[in-house]
This record gives C-alpha cells, sequence and structure tokens, in this order.
C-alpha cells in the first residue's frame, strides 16, 4: 500500500509559523542554549502562544485538535533550529495524548492547557537503573494505603528531571515476578515532598536536562491511576508508536540544518583557485545526504499518515526510530568533516547538533530493540523467543 504525503493549506502556515520561530528565536541562541542545563520558560511559552506545542490534542484541552502529521511538521521544523527545544514537541504530544487518553478528565483539563501553553512540562517515569531496555522488569513499588497509593524507588533516564511539573510514573503494583502484568501507571505532581531530583551531566540536549527520580514515601490519590490497575504498561506504552516517529523527524531537522549549511559552506570555501562543491569527493557526500533524508522524511510522514488513518504503525515506527538517529549522526559526521578542522571548533553548531542527535542512539528504544520489534510484527512472537537449547549448547 502506497500513500503520498502533501501539505495541505493548513499544514504549510504552521510549517511557516514553525520555520520562522525556528529561524529567529531558535537557531540564533541554540549553541549558547547548548551550554545551559534549563530551558527558558518564557521562551517555551512563547511556542505555545503561537500554537506549536501540541496541536494535535483535543480542543476541549487546549489543543487545536490537528493531525499526527501536522504535529510532525512542527517537531521537524523546531528540531532544525533547535534539538533540545524540540523535546518540548515530543513529550507535549506523547504525554499529552497519553493523558488525555488514560487520565481522568479533571486531570486532563487541569493539566493538558498548560501543557500546550508551555506553562507545565509533563515528563515520564519508566526506565530504571537495572531494567533498561527491560522496561517492564520494573521494581518502584506502588502499595495500596487507604484511599490511595505510596510510591517508593527510584526512576533514571528521566528527560526534564529536573524541570518537568508532573510525570506519568510507572509502578509495579502486582506481584514481583508478575513482569508487565503487574504495572500500573500513576499521574504525580512532583512539587511534593518525598521526591528528590538529580541532574546527569550529558554531552548533548543539556537543556532538557536528564536525571534521576526518587520516591520516599510519596502518596498518590487513587483517582491519579491512569488506565487499568496492573494492565498500564501495554496499554499507555502504544503511544511510543507516536513519539518514534517524532523522534525521526527530530533527528531528521537536525541533519538537514547542517547539510543546509555545508552546502552553502563548500560554495563558499575554496581550493586550489575554485569553490571547494567542483569536487566530488566534497558534493557527492552531500548528494547522498539529501537522497537519505528526503528518504528517511518519506518514512517518518507515511507514519504519522498511518496513525492519522487508525492504521497499524508499530514496525514503521520502529523503523523511524532506529535508523533515523543512525543515519542523521553519520550525516552530521560528514558535514563536520566537510568543514575540515574549522568543523571541530565549538563555533559550528555540527558537532553539538551530532552530540545531540547520538542521545536517541540510546533513548527510548535502543536500534536493537526496534529491530526486535520490526521482527516481531513480521514473524510473530516466535522472533522474540529465547532458544534454551541453544544457550545449552553454546
Amino acid at each position: 500500500m502506497l500513500m503520498q504525503f502533501q501539505p495541505t493549506e493548513d499544514q504549510k502556515a504552521f510549517l511557516e509559523t514553525a520555520k520562522r520561530f525556528a529561524d529567529e528565536k531558535l537557531a540564533p541562541g541554540y549553541l549558547k542554549r547548548s551550554r545551559e542545563h534549563r530551558f527558558d520558560r518564557a521562551l517555551i511559552k512563547e511556542m505555545g502562544a503561537l500554537g506549536l506545542i501540541a496541536p494535535d490534542l483535543p480542543e476541549k484541552y487546549g489543543g487545536l485538535g490537528e493531525s499526527f502529521v501536522t504535529a510532525g511538521i512542527v517537531t521537524e521544523e523546531i528540531a532544525r533550529g533547535d534539538f533540545s527545544v524540540s523535546y518540548v514537541q515530543l513529550v507535549g504530544s506523547l504525554m499529552g495524548g497519553m493523558v488525555a487518553e488514560h487520565a481522568s478528565e479533571d486531570i486532563a483539563l487541569e493539566w493538558l492547557p498548560r501543557v500546550v501553553s508551555g506553562d507545565a512540562i509533563i515528563g515520564i517515569g519508566l526506565t530504571e537503573p537495572r531494567g533498561g531496555s527491560d522496561a517492564a522488569n520494573l521494581i518502584l513499588k506502588a502499595e495500596k494505603s487507604g484511599n490511595g497509593w505510596v510510591l517508593n524507588g527510584e526512576k533514571t533516564s528521566i528527560s526534564f528531571a529536573e524541570q518537568a511539573d508532573a510525570a506519568v510514573v510507572f509502578a509495579r503494583t502486582g506481584a514481583p515476578d508478575s513482569g508487565a502484568r503487574g504495572v500500573s501507571a500513576f499521574f504525580v505532581d512532583l512539587d511534593q515532598d518525598g521526591i528528590k531530583r538529580t541532574h546527569f551531566e550529558d554531552i548533548g540536549t543539556r537543556p532538557v536536562g536528564r536525571g534521576s527520580l526518587f520516591f520516599d514515601d510519596v502518596y498518590v490519590p487513587a483517582e491519579n491511576m491512569m488506565a487499568e490497575q496492573d494492565r498500564a504498561f501495554g496499554t499507555c506504552m502504544a503511544g511510543f508508536d507516536y513519539s518514534r516517529a517524532l523522534i525521526g523527524l527530530e533527528c531528521l531537522g537536525a541533519a538537514q540544518a547542517s547539510v543546509d549549511e555545508t552546502w552553502a559552506y563548500v560554495q563558499e570555501r575554496e581550493a586550489f583557485g575554485a569553490p571547494i562543491v567542483q569536487y566530488q569527493g566534497v558534493s557527492f557526500p552531500l548528494a547522498e545526504a539529501e537522497t537519505q533524508l528526503t528518504m528517511m522524511r518519506q518514512l517518518c510522514y507515511y507514519t504519522l499518515d498511518l496513525r492519522d488513518r487508525g492504521l497499524p504503525h508499530t514496525s514503521e515506527a520502529a523503523m523511524c526510530k532506529w535508523y533515523l538517529p543512525k543515519t542523521a549522526c553519520e550525516i552530521l559526521h560528514q558535514c563536520l568533516i566537510l568543514h575540515g578542522h574549522y568543523g571541530y571548533t565549538t563555533d559550528l553548531p555540527h558537532h553539538q547538533r551530532y552530540n545531540d542527535v547520538l542521545g536517541l542512539q540510546l533513548g527510548d528504544g535502543t536500534a536493537q530493540v526496534q529491530k526486535l520489534v520490526i521482527a516481531r510484527e513480521r514473524a510473530g512472537r516466535v522472533a522474540l523467543q529465547y532458544d534454551k537449547k541453544a544457550k545449552g549448547a553454546a
């Protein structure tokens, strides 16, 4: 089945607004902000006022009821200006959609308009120190207490760990060995006693502020449980088929920015009496990059179009997640090399974009996990079965 993506007039308007904001407000300060460890909330609110945060959320929650493709268009353009800022689009749409679908109406009405306006950020508390890709093997406990639950444990590798105003926290409510079937999700206001936050010294996306959250007897009302008790993992994780396509577009936006800048540079830079763009060793890598970017863009928007149509897109989303970060890093590396030793300085954005994109080869599901997902979608669960005999023979 083939689909062709052509933006509508409304989508072109979103594209122009996002492009203007990226060019005028984001790109000039990208490197400076990349050295800091917090976002400028005033800048985020300005972005929200333009309708550039989670435009796909329903109108009753402050959104614009736009398509997933439209949200992707905005994400790509914002990432072109500042990769870290595009995380606001990512978590706004991912977590906003999760709250809209699975949290209580009261929580959604209270929090989602604040997300759309840029006044609040909702994070996700899923990963734990010993778990990594084994996301369903959670230890953080939620124990019944009166008319609510008490959380104890640690979450790590959390985007916006120090800045998020609330988080959807996945905790074990079932038996220790119950796996994904014993996991529940809770909407937690992070501005309360018993929560400690830490900040990691990462090489990229520093303004996002990855870190850990520690919960020490944190009380959560019963009405803050999302989805069904002990069944939240599979239900809520379905949203990751959406975020994986958005992640692909984040990486694509950053790579496209460097390719555009490199085309301009190689036409201006001269060697042996002529612009270096005349040498195929210079122009061919950029031609290859343009080809890869065009194909990857089609994959991402094809995936989002499938989602808009209510069609399965798990495999395509996994393709976006493993292939885009890897290939974008390769393109960014080539752009840096084409700038010669000047590209090795911190004056140019290519190294920073590389470091920023590199993090998404690691977080939100590694390439190996995504390939397992694709194999499962094509061959069924037999592709995931563990061969104990093979292990014994080895």
